[in-house]
């Protein structure tokens, strides 16, 4: 694998990773709750290394009082998604339960609003591609598919519903 700025390039000439959790994740990744629009769901990420395997955890209660209902973790795009993409990939273990992939663009400025496109979670690591076509927007104002080269961040989301939230991302990129 060769590593250019924040893009490493795998082997395989189709995929393109964007983060594998080395080099102080924590710089690049953000954690935010519906708190910051006055809900009440609380949790945390963490950053760790398991068995050679570099991951952020995002864990926590979700819930839909007071309008809330996400937890997550987001990152800032440093570079433009490749024409050639076709959706992104994620190596992922978890509790079992649903979560979400939120892309937003420079339409998409206040929290509500956003890309969005989910996956499940098993015990075991597992890697999922998310089509770009799978990802729908928050409104009806946005434009009905989203433009990968149009991407400015993404997050992994725990949303919608009330209930425990345990998720681990080992790694990001696109396909």
């Amino acid at each position: 694998m060769v590593l250019i700025g924040f893009l490493a390039v795998s082997a395989k000439a189709d995929e393109r990773m964007i983060e594998d959790f080395t080099s102080d994740p924590e710089t690049r990744w953000a954690f935010f709750t519906d708190q910051v629009m006055g809900g009440v769901s609380n949790g945390e990420a963490s950053f760790a290394r398991e068995a050679n395997e570099n991951y952020v955890r995002l864990r926590g209660q979700v819930s839909t009082e007071n309008n809330g209902g996400f937890i997550q973790i987001r990152t800032k795009l440093e570079s433009r998604i490749p024409r050639s993409a076709q959706g992104i990939t994620l190596t992922v273990r978890g509790n079992g339960e649903e979560y979400f992939l939120h892309v937003r663009t420079p339409g998409t400025v206040l929290p509500w609003q956003y890309y969005q496109a989910s996956f499940t979670t098993a015990p075991d690591w597992k890697e999922i591609r998310i089509p770009f076509d799978s990802f729908k927007p928050s409104g009806r104002t946005f434009r009905a598919s989203l433009r990968p080269q149009s991407a400015r961040s993404i997050g992994v989301v725990a949303y919608g519903r009330d209930y425990d939230a345990d998720v681990s991302v080992a790694s990001v990129g696109f396909y």
